[in-house]
């Protein structure tokens, strides 16, 4: 059955340039594009409100919240990841890639996490499968070097399984993220409440587990995302070193990196920067690492993330916009830029034969507020 949608009288957010017009939607598909004000019998007219491509969104640990509402509490998987699918569309991601951990630690009683991806990723293709979902669903496998069974956990997946990206996950105490010590331990006592015993004992642990099976897990990721079929993205690069590893790797894309000196390296590898939506918002890392508009004013900054909070991602684009003087730069940051760098063709700008991904927004000082989102021409929220 042909469907078709028109969305008139909007500011479409086109790859280079905003223009007010009408985007036809048809099958699917965007059909065509068109200048002006009309609003064609039957058409929605967005008012002068944004229309822009759906978001994209490479690493976000908004399902862990789902699944644990709270410590301790196991919450139904099938609903979990229903209401996380649900409060991404509700803030305008149309395509996102669900980070799971691999890689667990299971001999340390007081602070262990065991394993888990796997099952959870059945749970998420199943649901997919079953079309359940409102939007586009894949797989990120953060693979955690510092751990005890991460190649064994690597090893039940496979390219049937929809793995966007494989990223290299190094949290050796003091180094990268956590290189601050003190705020390593305010971060796990936090979320802990261990003694300064048990932190001790998981510092020893830690660099323990670094020291025996770092090489061989890196290689062993690095071999994976190729096995997959995956992109392979680098994960809080904090020196020029790092960086330089990880382009021999092979990395496409740069998480987080720490510091200003590493975001540069990454350009002249030609590794892009993708930086945390929450960091911009709030004017820092929390992390005590480089401020993601310094790199923004620097011209090192590529593709933003929502990280820990879904509807940061499209404050932030619009707040890069405002920065930049350039609305449709700001908005390629969560569209265009991470499509390309997840090898996502099909999605990401408003251009005749790309998805029906679209989502419509009214500007609320230096916020948006999503009014109507479509995926694949239909209307999800």
């Amino acid at each position: 059955m042909t469907t078709e949608t028109i969305l008139a009288n909007a500011m479409l957010v086109l790859p280079t340039e905003t223009l007010r017009g009408q985007v036809r939607l048809l099958d699917g598909q965007i059909s065509d594009i068109a200048e002006g004000t009309t609003v064609p019998p039957g058409a929605v007219d967005c008012e002068g409100d944004l229309v822009l491509p759906g978001l994209i969104e490479l690493h976000t640990d908004n399902l862990e919240r789902h699944i644990e509402p709270r410590p301790k509490v196991n919450w139904p998987h099938a609903a979990a990841i229903i209401a996380h699918d649900a409060e991404l569309a509700s803030v305008g991601i149309t395509t996102v890639f669900d980070a799971l951990r691999v890689g667990s630690v299971v001999s340390n009683a007081k602070m262990n996490y065991g394993e888990y991806a796997r099952a959870l990723a059945d749970e998420i293709l199943g649901l997919r499968d079953q079309e359940a979902l409102k939007i586009s669903h894949f797989l990120h496998l953060r693979a955690e070097v510092c751990s005890e069974t991460l190649i064994e956990e690597l090893d039940k997946f496979g390219p049937e399984d929809r793995i966007g990206i494989v990223s290299l996950m190094d949290h050796t105490p003091g180094a990268r993220q956590f290189r601050d010590m003190s705020k390593l331990k305010e971060y796990y006592v936090g979320k802990h409440g261990i003694s300064d015993a048990d932190w001790d004992a998981h510092v020893a642990r830690q660099l323990d587990l670094k020291d025996r099976f770092g090489a061989a897990h890196e290689a062993a990721a690095v071999a994976a995302a190729r096995r997959y079929g995956a992109v392979l993205a680098s994960h809080d690069d904090t020196e020029p070193d790092h960086v330089q590893r990880s382009a021999e790797h092979g990395a496409h894309f740069a998480e987080f990196p720490t510091t200003i000196e590493a975001a540069r390296a990454c350009q002249d590898h030609g590794i892009l920067v993708m930086m945390g939506a929450p960091n911009l918002i709030r004017g820092g890392s929390h992390s005590g690492n480089v401020a993601a508009q310094d790199l923004a004013e620097a011209g090192l900054l590529d593709i933003v993330s929502s990280d820990y909070v879904p509807s940061s991602l499209l404050s932030a684009a619009l707040r890069l916009g405002d920065l930049w003087g350039d609305t449709a730069r700001g908005i390629g940051t969560v569209t265009a830029a991470p499509a390309d760098a997840a090898g996502l063709t099909d999605r990401g700008r408003l251009t005749p034969g790309a998805r029906a991904d679209l989502i419509r927004v009214t500007r609320i000082g230096t916020a948006g507020a999503v009014r109507g989102v479509w995926v694949r021409g239909r209307r999800v929220a």
